[in-house]
């Protein structure tokens, strides 16, 4: 299990070293979004040559390096930072995270693709983008090449909005102000990466509000996967004709939450959760990176265009929904 373990660590090194360079830095294309690119180049170049002894630890990076991850994501994250936006912003993010969620489903259906990549696909654009991916595959267990083409339709149609954001902005045709920008921002976007990216082009009025709105809609995530396993377990009692099974709660989603609590208490120097926020970032660079190697490109193929098209109508309705609410909701609450 080590040698696979320090197979996906050195993939991760490599990643964050790519994610350093000036002109990947500049796309914002964070270190998750490299690893899970090396790891499917690995995946479909060098892995036949791979031990088999080293399969359980790249499985391992997959599962509990990836919950790990989740729990420490909430060091990130204070109920104090929520109560700064207002009743404005947890609205629009409320009503942004359950709509999306929804719609994807539902035009899933409707597009006759597979329920599991459709409720990644929609998780990702709904909150988090590949960190709500991998939330939710640790959720329903879906084969590792849905994980990869759900976060790939969220690097695409968010890095298109990262660059088209400022540039409408700054022509005025969307009538916001800073404060709803920032809000129209956090409350669209699919990576934090993108959010950060965006605002700073817009200037800090926008960004400040921009990113703990982005936050809000993080915090949703734990509700959102308690939700996933409560309705997967009672689907699969009724397949199996209504035999009794208990309720399984993802732990790391409450673990996720409790973090926040602590981090919302201060006890902690700020340089130690800055060193616990970059070590978290290197355990889901990890997880990323891990389930890229799990991934062969002929299942992209299998999957074909439908996941890319789902996230092209969710694209578009948070891009209206959004602004409709920004322009409407914000200025009265």
């Amino acid at each position: 299990m080590l040698h696979g373990i320090l197979l996906i660590v050195l993939f991760s090194c490599a990643a964050f070293y790519i994610a350093d360079i000036g002109f990947i830095r500049r796309l914002s294309l964070s270190p998750l979004i490299i690893g899970i690119i090396l790891g499917m180049i690995y995946a479909n170049s060098l892995r036949n040559n791979l031990p088999e002894t080293w399969t359980p630890g790249i499985k391992f990076c997959t599962k509990e390096i990836l919950r790990l991850g989740i729990i420490l994501y909430g060091f990130r994250l204070t109920f104090q930072s929520v109560a700064e936006v207002g009743l404005a912003a947890i609205a629009v993010d409320l009503i942004v995270v359950t709509s999306t969620i929804f719609l994807g489903v539902w035009f899933g259906k409707l597009l006759k693709m597979d329920k599991e990549l459709s409720l990644l696909t929609a998780t990702g654009s709904a909150i988090c983008g590949a960190a709500a991916v991998l939330g939710a595959e640790s959720v329903i267990k879906p084969q590792p090449y849905k994980t990869a083409v759900a976060v790939s339709t969220v690097v695409i149609f968010g890095t298109m909005a990262m660059f088209l954001y400022p540039a409408v902005f700054s022509t005025g045709v969307l009538m916001l102000d800073t404060r709803q920008m920032g809000v129209y921002t956090g409350s669209t976007l699919h990576e934090v990466a993108h959010v950060v990216g965006a605002g700073n082009a817009m200037g800090p009025a926008v960004s400040d509000t921009a990113i703990i709105v982005k936050m809000i809609r993080v915090i949703l995530l734990a509700p959102a996967l308690i939700i996933m396993a409560l309705v997967s377990e009672k689907r699969s009692r009724i397949s199996r004709s209504g035999g009794k099974r208990k309720i399984t709660i993802p732990w790391f989603a409450l673990g996720f939450i409790l973090v926040i609590c602590f981090n919302s208490l201060d006890l902690l120097p700020a340089k130690v959760v800055e060193g616990i926020n970059a070590s978290d970032t290197f355990l889901l660079t990890m997880a990323m990176t891990a389930l890229g190697a799990e991934t062969n490109f002929a299942k992209f193929r299998q999957a074909g265009a439908k996941p890319f098209l789902l996230a092209a109508i969710l694209f578009v309705w948070l891009a209206v929904s959004g602004w409709l609410m920004a322009e409407y909701l914000v200025p009265l609450l």
